[in-house]
């Protein structure tokens, strides 16, 4: 295991006692289990971990400081890197929170598309995240089970809006493009394929002696920890929490669709496991409701609200699309925001993801600020890790599903 540095501590002890040492290590950040970034300055005794103190990394990217310079739909961008593995969620939570500052409704077609793409973000989130714990506790067959059908949910995303990984999908008042009736098709390939994926999932993981082994009763958060210590998602609800945000403070059209909230009593590493497998079964119900029921329409506001630029065609060939489109785009101009501010949070892959945003009547937030899930999951590493061994440290990591991106501050 690398290490990039051991200090022996000596303990003082009463006389007569025998003598012992803890050793302060670093875990991380070249560690390939601490995702590039992120650091864990551990005291050990032997192998058994006493204490341990969570560093958030080294990204300093000034991800809420670039929101007081960039306007509504360049920070677009922004959002997607930060949970950069599950982007279109970011997105479609950055502008609830814009459209509500500015009381503004998206039409029903845009709603559906956005929990579309919304829910494949949340399948892939949960790929990864299983498929990353399975390969830290040494099962390589399930990592390539896991990752074969994030391709098609990225195959998916390029044929919605033209990127794969950073999709920037939404805007203000809509999407950036309609999706195509190839686009359809792929969604309704993905959820008849997708129920074997699941299966074969189970099949190589549920009862994996080892896996078992490495993650039950491993880094155990109990209902009452999980509350107070502000954990949302997968995380929260493997410990008891029954708490969605798509049941309980319902945003975009999520009361329209049948599907269940996925808790677990046992607040370990498995249970947060089988909790976002069962979330992926509830997340393609969500998918083939939405896409079956597709609304007919415009998924963009009509021009008239000046917030959406104008088609093509009419900016090239009306005096008022050319108008409207240079006033959105021009600088100290665009659409004018309240001077008021708004707290919005959406139910992302990994939890509660919340942008708190405070208008100054131009396109420009005064202030923008994130509250994304990672950033108080991983507050619980020294908390879940005390007294375990340093080989379990991967697999509760594994389980927080710790994107570093979010941990920007």
């Amino acid at each position: 295991m690398p290490l990039e540095r051991s200090e022996q501590v000596e303990l003082s002890v009463e006389a007569g006692q025998a003598q012992s040492y803890l050793w302060r290590m670093n875990f991380g950040p070249q560690h390939p289990a601490m995702h590039t970034t992120l650091r864990l300055i551990l005291t050990l005794d032997g192998e058994r971990i006493v204490d341990a103190v969570a560093d958030i990394g080294y990204l300093h990217c000034g991800f809420e400081k670039l929101g007081e310079s960039l306007d509504y739909n360049q920070y677009v961008v922004v959002t997607d890197r930060m949970n950069y593995v599950s982007s279109a969620a970011n997105n479609v939570a950055w502008h609830e929170a814009v459209e509500r500052l500015l009381g503004i409704e998206v039409s029903r077609r845009c709603q559906y598309l956005r929990v579309i793409a919304a829910e494949l973000a949340r399948i892939s989130d949960h790929l990864l995240c299983i498929g990353a714990m399975g390969l830290d506790t040494g099962a390589y067959t399930h990592f390539m089970y896991a990752f074969n059908p994030r391709e098609r949910i990225y195959d998916i995303f390029e044929a919605l809006c033209g990127a794969r990984f950073t999709t920037s999908y939404t805007r203000v008042g809509g999407l950036c493009r309609d999706a195509s009736p190839k686009a359809i098709q792929m969604i309704r390939d993905f959820c008849r394929d997708f129920p074997k994926v699941l299966r074969d999932v189970h099949l190589l993981m549920d009862r994996n002696r080892i896996f078992r082994d490495r993650t039950k009763g491993i880094g155990v958060l109990t209902k009452e920890e999980a509350i107070n210590r502000g954990c949302s998602g997968p995380v929260a609800r493997a410990s008891g929490v029954t708490r969605d945000l798509r049941k309980d403070e319902p945003y975009l059209c999520y009361r329209d669709f049948d599907f269940q909230v996925c808790c677990a009593t046992e607040g370990d590493c498995f249970a947060r496991y089988r909790v976002r497998l069962a979330e992926m079964e509830e997340s393609l119900k969500i998918i083939q409701q939405a896409v079956e029921n597709l609304p007919p329409g415009p998924v963009n506001l009509d021009p008239g609200y000046r917030v959406v630029l104008p088609e093509k065609d009419a900016v090239y060939q009306t005096i008022e699309g050319l108008i409207t489109h240079f006033e959105i785009i021009m600088p100290n101009r665009g659409f004018e925001v309240p001077c008021e501010e708004i707290y919005v949070a959406t139910e992302a892959p990994n939890g509660e993801l919340g942008f708190y945003i405070v208008g100054q009547g131009n396109p420009v937030a005064y202030r923008a600020r994130c509250r994304p899930p990672s950033f108080i999951h991983y507050a619980l590493m020294p908390h879940l890790i005390k007294g375990h061994m340093i080989s379990d440290i991967v697999a509760v990591l594994g389980s927080l599903n710790i994107i570093a991106g979010e941990l920007d501050r």
